[in-house]
């Protein structure tokens, strides 16, 4: 049986590694210990497949920061402001699949 985590996987593929990397990176919520590199794994795959109806890295921004509020409480999250560089990154990896897609048509 496959797991909703493999199941994320195969659909976005390099794309999913690419945003839980980005949010690695940010570590907007301190949880990055050096060596728990899919820590953000869950909230890669909430987001990703909000995407679809995101149009700006602002609307990014704002599914971004709902997925750790919903994943780590409002107050760990913090502020919104916090998730605007993950977010544009998110965003510009987001076109970049999307125009991936097209061309594979």
């Amino acid at each position: 049986m496959i797991s909703q985590h493999e199941n994320l996987k195969r659909t976005y593929g390099p794309l999913f590694d690419e945003v839980s990397a980005a949010l690695y990176a940010a570590d907007p919520v301190g949880v990055n210990t050096g060596g728990n590199v899919g820590e953000y794994d869950r909230e890669a795959g909430t987001i990703l497949p909000r995407l679809e109806n995101a149009h700006s890295a602002d609307n990014v921004q704002v599914l971004v920061h709902d997925a750790f509020c919903h994943a780590f409480g409002g107050a760990k999250a913090g502020d919104i402001g916090r998730y605007e560089d993950v977010s544009e990154l998110i965003w510009e990896a987001w076109l970049r699949y999307g125009a991936k897609r097209r061309e594979a048509r």
